[in-house]
């Protein structure tokens, strides 16, 4: 008689109980160096794995739309690419908050259209292009974690977004080993703004700049407790919702400290023409217009510029350590036209 049968036995019910787990997987190692692979080289076969997604994705590869990644299952994840990738020197990086999903990546959520990643990201890149057409630039629509569904539970902790945060330092590096010489700008909006505060300190020297729109915060209570080099900047329209969120951070919950307020420490930019949380990108405001020049930099020709250089939405003069970053309520009521962010941005250098 096989003594082992009963062991196989209870070992079998076991497993099935979920009492005992099987030995881990091993997984291969990730390329040397810590670098994902994969760049544009990936975007054939990225538009063939939509092409067998079905609609709409098989239409978005059709119309010639280029994504570094693309992933339909669950809520789905995509990143698309704006601009010649390979030859940029300048890349600015989208980062959407709560409710964000492949769904909603072309429509936006609840069908607004401002709220969408791709419709956000086309817009920065035509005010690019418009205030500099010379310039290499590229814009990503990033929708690569799984942000949180509403503002429950999981928008007030930060467990979303430091898996958000993992997978951006992915990205941003692997941006770098191709690109080491270009400038990398990372746009966080609402939750995505805490991703990119989570991320701060693991970016390459390549990042120059993080902004934040409609903030919920940055995992920290001071710009400089992210221990990084890069500038941070900061919007926040008069009529945000996000202002009635509570500014605490207790037992896992919350955010602490918004980035748009003035104890935050980040330098503000102008809100002129933002309504609500989620019109920041929208064509014609002040945070659009101003987030061209920091993610275009100073220009060696300012006559290569559409915008004249004493517009106040360019970064231009270096500010010495003891300028102020701005006046007691850069984001209140009174500032409403975006003057006091725009001075101070006037003011400020983005070389580095």
């Amino acid at each position: 008689m096989d003594r082992r049968l009963p062991v196989r036995g209870v070992v079998a019910v076991l497993l099935g109980l979920g009492v005992l787990a099987p030995p881990p997987v091993l997984r291969a190692a990730p390329p040397a160096g810590g670098v994902p692979s994969g760049f544009v080289e990936r975007y054939p076969a990225v538009a063939t794995a939509m092409r067998a997604a079905g609609p709409p994705y098989a239409g978005w590869a059709a119309t010639g739309r280029t994504f570094l990644a693309f992933d339909a299952t669950g809520d789905g994840t995509a990143t698309e690419v704006l601009g010649d990738l390979a030859g940029a020197d300048r890349i600015a990086v989208l980062v959407p908050g709560v409710d964000a999903r492949l769904a909603d990546f072309d429509r936006g959520l609840g069908g607004v259209a401002r709220r969408a990643p791709a419709v956000q990201a086309r817009a920065l890149y035509a005010r690019l292009r418009a205030d500099d057409p010379g310039a290499r630039v590229a814009v990503l629509a990033w929708l690569g974690y799984d942000p949180p569904e509403g503002l429950g539970p999981a928008a007030a902790r930060e467990t979303r977004a430091r898996d958000g945060a993992d997978a951006l330092v992915a990205l941003v590096r692997l941006l770098a080993a191709h690109r080491p010489a270009a400038r990398i700008t990372l746009v966080g909006h609402s939750y995505g703004a805490l991703v990119v505060g989570l991320a701060a300190h693991r970016l390459p020297v390549q990042v120059t700049d993080l902004v934040t729109l409609g903030g919920v915060g940055m995992g920290v209570d001071r710009a400089s407790e992210l221990h990084t080099d890069a500038t941070v900047w900061a919007a926040q329209a008069p009529d945000d919702w996000i202002r009635r969120v509570p500014q605490v951070r207790l037992l896992g919950l919350g955010h602490g400290v918004r980035p748009a307020t003035p104890a935050f420490g980040a330098r503000p930019l102008p809100v002129d023409g933002v309504a609500g949380h989620d019109a920041y990108l929208t064509p014609g405001t002040g945070t659009l217009r101003a987030l061209s020049w920091v993610v275009l930099g100073p220009p060696a020709d300012p006559a290569s510029r559409s915008t004249a250089p004493a517009d106040p939405a360019r970064p231009a003069d270096p500010v010495g350590p003891a300028d102020p970053v701005g006046p007691a309520d850069p984001v209140g009521p009174a500032d409403s036209a975006g003057t006091a962010g725009a001075a101070v941005l006037a003011g400020s250098a983005v070389a580095r």
